[in-house]
């Protein structure tokens, strides 16, 4: 099926709102032009897409329609694992989103999955590396080869697949951002109109030249930094935060590592974005 010349769905399955219910899952070509039954308002598609050679997932609440469109968050996540492997927790993430009335769309990443490999962000992540197992704080330089090579590449991707997905009937706005890589997040933030609100991970490391960019981003933030996180730099993490020049800013800073979250953080960013999409 194709919605433009550049986005292709590949396959599509409808999910029960409880993760425990079962799926049916069928190619997207091979279903039917008029489905038998629509999608309960409770239940929420997923569907496979290509855009431009760049594979992502969409997913939409039951209650989507062309009647009545639905809010968009675009979910980032980190570089590295690839989209396959992050798809249950985007997922899980998405369920959330869908429960508060709003579709999701995640992408892959420049250089991950079956995408052409980034020799040169692949050589500053094993620079990276070797600083942490010596127990250094990387040069500013490793943090701009790593990190800025993937912003330039990845928020041009992300403003494509907007445009695509807000000329599907069944969302309309508004669009927030949630997660992902810190400095692409902050981009976008501050370069895409169309991002009303953002749910920022302080998870990551930020160049100076984005630190910068932060200072003239002015939307609602609702910025979320795990305390122990050996991964990262909290004093970097914390500079961030204070240089947003948003009127609304909340920094919600809890005890754990990189992947040690508490649910109840969710729950609360649940509730940023149902203020500001809802």
């Amino acid at each position: 099926m194709n919605i433009t010349p550049e986005l292709i769905f590949t396959a599509e399955k409808q999910m029960a709102s409880a993760p425990s219910a079962s799926a049916q899952s069928a190619p997207a070509a091979a279903a039917p032009a008029a489905p038998a039954s629509a999608p309960h308002r409770d239940d929420i598609v997923e569907r496979d897409f290509t855009l431009d050679g760049i594979d992502g997932i969409l997913w939409m609440p039951g209650s989507a329609s062309a009647e009545h469109p639905v809010p968009l968050i675009l979910l980032g996540h980190p570089s590295g694992p690839g989209l396959a492997r992050m798809r249950p927790r985007l997922e899980g993430r998405a369920r959330a989103a869908a429960g508060l009335g709003f579709a999701s769309v995640a992408i892959e990443m420049p250089g991950n999955g079956t995408r052409p490999r980034l020799p040169e962000l692949e050589g500053a992540r094993v620079e990276l590396m070797r600083a942490l197992d010596a127990g250094e704080r990387p040069s500013e330089d490793v943090i701009d080869r790593l990190v800025l090579p993937l912003v330039d590449r990845t928020v041009p991707e992300w403003q494509s697949v907007l445009d695509a997905m807000l000329a599907l009937p069944e969302i309309g706005g508004p669009v927030a951002y949630s997660g992902g890589v810190l400095a692409i997040g902050i981009r976008l933030a501050l370069t895409e109109p169309r991002i009303a609100a953002a749910g920022l991970f302080a998870g990551s490391y930020v160049p100076l030249s984005i630190l910068d960019e932060a200072r003239r981003v002015t939307i609602p933030l609702h910025v979320l930094l795990q305390w122990d996180d050996e991964g990262n730099d909290r004093q970097r993490s914390l500079d961030v935060f204070d240089a947003f020049g948003s009127a609304e800013k909340t920094l919600q800073a809890n005890l754990g590592g990189h992947t040690g979250v508490p649910a109840h953080a969710g729950e609360d960013a649940g509730r940023f974005f149902a203020r500001h999409l809802g």
